[in-house]
């Protein structure tokens, strides 16, 4: 496969170095895709490559797909806000927690059960929970590593999720199942994908104080504690306009407001296959149930569902400049150039750890989770069978990296809808939620390890 060399690795640099020093992560993206398009074209052509790139990224089905469900989500929370439903969520389950531990610990199990899809786990959870968490002081950095956690990690980990249809694709695709026997060998392949393992269950540790946490995590901890501030300096505005929301509802808020349109929203992507025709559903939900209780009145739905899609743009404009990030990665080939740089020095023991970690760090720097595991799959597969490497333990191992980009990657859309649902900025995940990924990081590559060896 073709590459450009250690050129490859500039942009993701530069978007990596620029976020830490400028606190910044939508200037970061765009300037990185520029460089990368300035290398690919040079000085004369960078700037219709770039834009070329643009229409590429906005024409893709998968790009208005996303556009279209993170906009009718903005509408959607709006709507549950303003109706008092998520309000009333929290209320219950502001009951049935007695403390922080026990808060932090219904957040992780909410999470699992949301396993369809990590979009729609990043953004349920966070609304229905944000409210319980700030009565016990837990920092929405914190609350924001709880929902991330249990997103891509625990979609794997089922074999029936948006991303375990996709990892079976590819398996079959490489040679690591036979056509129409994926689903099978993905089930086996679960106890190796050892990150996701590691994540999920590293959880209630931490929420539990078995491992305390450290870095700036600690550093928000103490700000919540001392000064029960739950949000980030970034974002303490819209806690003030979301307080103001909540003062003026007018009637007792109900749970069902909330639990209805989100089964709705649950049950018909399950049966459509398609989150986009399940939020919709959602909202429409929300009409049925809001108007004849006289929440909100007919013209002024519109506008909350306005105003809520217009509460997405930063979200949007994050997670575009990130897929164009990606156009330039791709066409630099840098997946292709690490792992190439890499199989020399694999060995049989080594190749599951060694897949793992480079995977995980080309998933990191690039933003491109799918993308990644489709081009390491046709190369990692082959190698594990030439050097007779059980295929089960590659795979996990693959899928692994994968998901570990989707975990720590601070501009990737899975980390940007977090930070959307807990209210708070994307470098503010990177600050304090990065250093705690270090834990399930060294755990899964020690597993990948032992396993190499073992098996």
């Amino acid at each position: 496969m073709e590459h450009y060399g250690l050129l490859s690795l500039i942009p993701a640099a530069t978007v990596i170095i620029l976020a830490l020093v400028t606190r910044r992560t939508l200037e970061p993206l765009i300037i990185g895709a520029v460089v990368g398009f300035f290398i690919l074209a040079g000085p004369t052509g960078f700037f219709g490559a770039t834009i070329d790139a643009v229409y590429t990224v906005m024409m893709d089905g998968t790009t208005v797909w996303v556009i279209l469900v993170c906009m009718l989500f903005g509408s959607l929370i709006a709507l549950l806000e303003k109706s008092g439903g998520a309000l009333g969520f929290s209320t219950i389950a502001t009951k049935i927690a007695k403390n922080r531990s026990s808060s932090l610990l219904i957040t992780w199990i909410l999470g699992i059960i949301v396993f369809v899809d990590d979009y729609l786990n990043a953004l349920a959870v966070g609304i229905a929970m944000r409210k319980v968490t700030d009565k016990y002081n837990v920092p929405r950095e914190f609350l924001a590593y709880v929902i991330n956690s249990t997103g891509a990690t625990v979609c794997v980990l089922i074999p029936f999720s948006t991303w375990s249809a996709f990892m079976v694709g590819q398996m079959e695709a490489s040679g690591a199942a036979a056509a129409g026997a994926g689903t099978s060998v993905y089930i086996s392949t679960i106890p190796f994908i050892l990150y996701a393992w590691a994540a999920v269950i590293i959880v209630p540790l931490f929420c539990l104080r078995v491992i305390p946490t450290f870095g700036p995590m600690r550093l928000a901890e103490k700000r919540a504690e001392q000064n029960h501030q739950m949000l980030p300096d970034s974002t303490r505005a819209s806690a003030e306009s979301l307080a103001v929301v909540e003062e003026n509802l007018k009637s007792e808020p109900k749970a069902f407001n909330f639990i209805i349109p989100m089964l709705i929203l649950a049950g018909v992507t399950i049966y459509t296959a398609d989150m986009l025709t399940g939020v919709i559903f959602g909202i429409l939900s929300c009409l049925v149930l809001f108007l004849p209780q006289k929440l909100i009145k007919p013209a002024e739905f519109g506008d909350v569902a306005v105003s809520g899609a217009k509460d997405m743009v930063m979200v949007l404009a994050i997670v575009v400049c990130a897929f164009i990030l990606q156009q330039a990665n791709g066409a630099l080939g840098l997946a292709p150039f690490v792992i190439e740089s890499v199989e020399p020095i694999l060995s049989p023991q080594l190749l599951p750890a060694i897949s793992f970690l480079i995977i995980a760090l080309i998933a990191f720097a690039t933003g491109s989770f799918w993308g990644v595991a489709a081009i390491a799959f046709p190369i990692i597969i082959p190698l594990a069978q030439s050097m007779d490497v059980s295929v089960l333990i590659a795979s996990g191992a693959v899928i692994s990296g994968a998901v570990f980009g989707s975990h720590s990657c601070f501009y990737s859309d899975a980390a940007t809808l977090t930070c959307a649902s807990s209210q708070i900025q994307n470098i503010d995940y990177a600050r304090t939620v990065l250093p705690l990924l270090a834990v399930p990081l060294a755990v899964g590559m020690a597993a990948f390890l032992i396993v190499g060896f073992v098996f």
